[in-house]
């Protein structure tokens, strides 16, 4: 009988939606809410995590494209069916320019190029994760990431986090006790709080992956915007049983719109994840790539770099001077050394989920620090996360007026 229990002859009704979409309907909803605020011309978003848009290298990729195009030989390439690993030279500038020089020696096979960051969490969820599953995440965590894995309906239990990030004896504890297939983690200016993961606890975290044959995902997109502060090695550099797998993305350091990121990992997990994509997509944009490879092979992504971080940085000092000139006493926040966010801690007891429609109607908008815990109850209820990355100075300014004008009002 078509339709089973939904079907209503001559009515509306539909089949039941499968149970992943009900299981990630909170973070869903959370997404859903963010990319509204960012679209809307009457509202400062400080929710977003887009770069500053004038950083883009529009000029850069107009000359590149106009040039692949009409090169016949990388023409063709861009225009057809490419690679499932990605193609060549764009995962020899990873390997070579990105990877290298954190202490990371990848073979070309090792690499995998991704439609975004989050296309690697999407496949890893693919091969690994059963309904049921457990992913330990920090408390708080990156939303949308926890919204994939609750579309693969893994259980997501957090990890208790002190100034530094994950505490490790709760990592092993929960291990012991809970048996997850992944640890999930952003180490380096990580979102949603800007916190840096120290280098001790990187060395012991790679440890733990491989003593309890547990994936450590290591996802790492905004390590090269580095405004203050010495670089650390990933995760990845102290792993030694091909248990870390270290995901990364070009949205931040060349595009958002063209969707590329890239996975390094051991040969084993990498052929199973291609294995994954095939089923999912063939492979990554070839054109979106071949424009990237040719912007590193130019020799333009140094000057972009440079570039980037100056734009970024002023935009932290501003978001920083103006917390410190304009927030009330007591408030508390972190003082990034890059990436693109800032947390905020606000007095007295302020529940900045209730507040948020408030500053919606004076024109801010900011996520509510509840929003990143996959605990729920009253954690994070006093807290938001605010990013300063496409927001100018003189933006910044007004929205944290305007906000420290509304947690006066309610102190």
């Amino acid at each position: 009988f078509i339709g089973g229990d939904n079907f209503k002859e001559g009515g509306n009704a539909m089949p039941k939606f499968a149970q992943r979409i009900y299981d990630m309907e909170s973070s869903a909803k959370i997404i859903r809410a963010l990319f509204g605020a960012m679209d809307s011309p009457n509202i400062i978003s400080l929710g977003g995590g887009a770069p500053a848009s004038d950083a883009l290298p529009v000029e850069a990729v107009h000359d590149i494209c106009t040039d692949v195009i009409t090169r016949n030989k990388r023409g063709v390439e861009a225009l057809q069916y490419g690679s499932v690993l990605g193609v060549s030279d764009l995962r020899k500038n990873v390997a070579d320019i990105l990877l290298k020089p954190k202490g990371l020696e990848a073979e070309l096979d090792e690499i995998i190029i991704v439609n975004g960051g989050l296309e690697t969490m999407n496949l890893l969820c693919q091969v690994y994760i059963n309904p049921g599953d457990v992913i330990l995440v920090e408390s708080p965590t990156f939303v949308h990431c926890v919204e994939i894995f609750e579309m693969f309906q893994a259980r997501c239990v957090g990890v208790e986090c002190d100034d530094c990030g994950m505490i490790l004896e709760d990592v092993e504890k929960k291990i012991q006790k809970l048996h997850p297939k992944l640890v999930y983690i952003i180490p380096t200016f990580q979102n949603p709080t800007g916190k840096t993961f120290p280098l001790e606890r990187r060395k012991k975290l790679a440890e733990i992956g491989s003593k309890y044959d547990v994936i450590i995902l290591e996802d790492d997109p905004y390590q090269e915007l580095r405004y203050s502060g010495e670089p650390l090695p990933p995760i990845k550099c102290f792993d030694k049983t091909g248990h870390t797998v270290y995901a990364n993305s070009f949205s931040k350091i060349f595009s958002p719109g063209s969707r590329l990121g890239f996975c390094h990992a051991s040969h084993d997990i990498i052929t199973k994840l291609f294995d994954a994509k095939t089923a999912t997509n063939s492979h990554t944009s070839t054109f979106a790539q071949v424009v990237c490879a040719e912007f590193f092979n130019r020799g333009l992504f140094s000057s972009q770099l440079k570039k980037l971080c100056e734009i970024h940085r002023e935009r932290r000092d501003v978001m920083m001077n103006c917390f410190a000139k304009y927030m009330p006493g007591g408030t508390k926040w972190v003082h990034p050394d890059g990436g693109l966010f800032s947390w905020v801690e606000l007095p007295g007891g302020i529940d900045t989920a209730a507040l948020l429609p408030e500053a919606n109607a004076a024109g801010i908008h900011y996520i509510a620090g509840s929003s990143f815990y996959v605990q729920g109850g009253n954690m994070g209820s006093n807290a938001m996360r605010v990013s300063f990355g496409n927001v100018t100075p003189e933006k910044i300014d007004i929205a944290v007026q305007q906000l420290a004008s509304l947690v006066k009002n309610k102190l």
